[in-house]
């Protein structure tokens, strides 16, 4: 259970509380305080008691005394009306007492024991004093004799007021006890209540102050909740069963017109669509969640607007029905925007196609061309030399100059010719894609350089140095063509030199793709023409300087650009040249370990 059930539990329990609080403070006191009432008046009822039984043993006392006094008095001459008349009365009133006496000491076996012997002896002294009555005086003295020797009660008076008086003080003993127990109850019963009347009224205090710092708070959330509504600028509304508007914002009022609450959602005629009346139903109804309806709607200042309805049923703390959250998204710009892309889309894919169909044409072309002027150029190149042997000796040196340029621009023609159809061929055949090591490549393409000059009897002397290179997948045959012209330009460039510098380098990117670096120490170039490096037939120096077509920086990049990589480069005249390329990243190999060549 966490805290705020918790604290709903003590809620619940704290009104009862307080109720069995007021309960003890009034009804437990007066329950004390009746029943030490009903014991004072039990030890007063029995003090009492005890008085009575004493006056009754008394009064039962004096009629026999009265009874054998005036017995005397007839004996000894005085035979009275008066006299006779007490001896009957008191022997008339002498059984009553005796039974009245009994049933007082009913729960006292004691005293009963006794009245039962006073009983017997106030019967015997009864006969005596019959027998008294009847003897004159004279002969009155044996007759009385039994009277003081044989049936004496004065002892047994004695003992049974001894015995009510020890009662009495033992009931007077508890009756003050009792008195005493009232005050101090009353006193604490008292003191009790006053501490159970604060308790109650602190507690009271404290749930009117809880009660009202939720009010207020519940207020304040209802406002800050309500504020936050207003301020949303999606329209949002709640409505009930029957489709009626709960509540709403200002968004909602705005795109919809002024709306009262409880007022039906369909007389306004945006909402009169039976369908969504239908799903909205449901949604209430079934509990379906209504996900980005799409609806045009005319709304308010009479534009027709694309919407998005979303609907979920809820339930709301004063309200005993549930409701629907309605919000509506206005995506009128959005299907806008997204029409003008799809047409624009349209269109670009129609100048796709048709640079596409251009590309196509001009490969052919140059395909074509390529084709058709290798007959032309054999045949210059053929009947130059034929030309040049049938001359022979016969011919000048001004004749053997002319030959010679027909002879090596036809050549440079046809390496020209080449090379284009290379650059066709890297734009137009399908990438066979497969793991390519680069340091076997790059050992390879560094041998057939090195062969190459060997066999042309050049003294340049070239330094390598390549660092660990990775595998990677790509297309091998153009990967070869990539590190020929690379490494080719490389050590043409640094003919110049006494003795040429290669370095080749690999490094990973923080996006994971590899970077290839080509460093020489060859003429470089001035970066203010770095933009015609890499287009077709762009150079950069004379070809009397460094041979070529311009058309391998070209490759180069064509290459990359269908692996989905870039090259750039770096460079200052005279002080070498940098290459760096890139690939995406693919599969991955450990690199091969360094290797310095000189």
């Amino acid at each position: 259970m966490d805290v705020s059930e918790t604290r709903d539990s003590l809620g619940r329990w704290r009104v009862p509380a307080i109720a069995a609080g007021i309960a003890l403070i009034v009804v437990v006191p007066f329950l004390f305080l009746q029943d030490l009432s009903r014991d004072n008046l039990d030890a007063a009822d029995a003090v009492a008691h005890t008085h009575q039984v004493e006056s009754a043993v008394t009064g039962l006392a004096l009629n026999v005394r009265e009874v054998e006094s005036a017995s005397m008095v007839v004996v000894l001459g005085g035979d009275l009306p008066m006299a006779r008349q007490r001896i009957a009365q008191g022997r008339e009133q002498i059984p009553g007492q005796l039974l009245e006496l009994t049933a007082l000491t009913a729960d006292n076996p004691r005293q009963q024991l006794l009245i039962g012997r006073l009983s017997e002896l106030i019967e015997r002294r009864l006969e005596v004093i019959d027998q008294l009555l009847k003897t004159r005086a004279p002969d009155a003295g044996p007759v009385v004799t039994p009277l003081v020797t044989r049936f004496p009660i004065r002892s047994i008076i004695r003992e049974m007021l001894a015995n009510e008086q020890v009662l009495l003080d033992k009931r007077i003993r508890n009756a003050e006890r009792q008195r005493a127990w009232a005050r101090w109850l009353g006193w604490g019963s008292m003191l009790v209540q006053v501490l159970l009347l604060v308790l109650v009224t602190w507690l009271l205090g404290r749930q009117v102050s809880k009660r009202l710092s939720a009010e207020r708070q519940s207020r304040l959330s209802s406002a800050r909740a309500l504020a936050v509504l207003q301020t949303v600028r999606e329209p949002i509304a709640l409505i009930d069963a029957q489709q009626r508007v709960v509540m709403h914002n200002a968004a909602f009022e705005q795109l919809y017109g002024r709306t009262a609450d409880g007022q039906q959602l369909a007389t306004n005629a945006a909402w009169v669509d039976p369908i969504l009346q239908q799903r909205l139903g449901d949604v209430l109804s079934r509990g379906r969640e209504l996900w980005d309806f799409e609806q045009v709607q005319t709304t308010a200042d009479r534009v027709e607007r694309t919407v998005l309805i979303n609907a979920s049923r809820m339930s709301l703390p004063d309200r005993d029905d549930e409701v629907a959250l309605l919000t509506v998204s206005d995506v009128s710009a959005q299907k806008a925007t997204q029409r003008k892309i799809n047409e624009l889309n349209r269109q670009l894919e129609g100048k796709v196609d048709q640079v596409s169909e251009v590309n196509r044409e001009l490969e052919a072309f140059s395909y074509s061309v390529s084709h058709d002027l290798r007959a032309p150029l054999r045949h210059v190149a053929g009947f130059s030399d034929k030309l040049t042997r049938h001359l022979g000796e016969v011919a000048d040196e001004k004749s053997l100059h002319y030959l010679g340029i027909i002879s090596n621009s036809a050549k440079r023609m046809s390496h020209l010719i080449d090379d284009l159809l290379v650059y066709s061929r890297l734009g137009r055949s399908a990438l066979r894609l497969q793991p390519v090591d680069m340091q076997s490549m790059v050992a390879e393409t560094r041998a057939m350089l090195d062969a190459n000059l060997s066999a042309d009897g050049s003294s340049q002397q070239v330094s390598w140095k390549i660092q660990p290179l990775p595998i990677v997948v790509a297309d091998e045959n153009m990967m070869r063509q990539v590190w020929l012209n690379l490494l080719g330009n490389a050590v043409k460039y640094s003919s110049n030199r006494e003795r040429s510098q290669v370095e080749v380098s690999h490094q990973r990117l923080d996006d994971g793709s590899h970077e290839f670096c080509v460093r020489d120490n060859g003429a470089g170039f001035d970066m203010a023409y770095a933009g015609k490096l890499f287009g077709v037939f762009q150079r950069l120096h004379k070809a009397s300087d460094f041979p070529g077509t311009g058309i391998g920086l070209a490759s180069v990049k064509r290459v990359l650009a269908r692996h989905g990589g870039s090259i750039s480069a770096e460079s200052e005249p005279d002080q070498g040249a940098t290459f760096r390329f890139t690939l995406p990243a693919a599969l991955d190999a450990p690199p091969s370990t360094t290797r310095l060549m000189q």
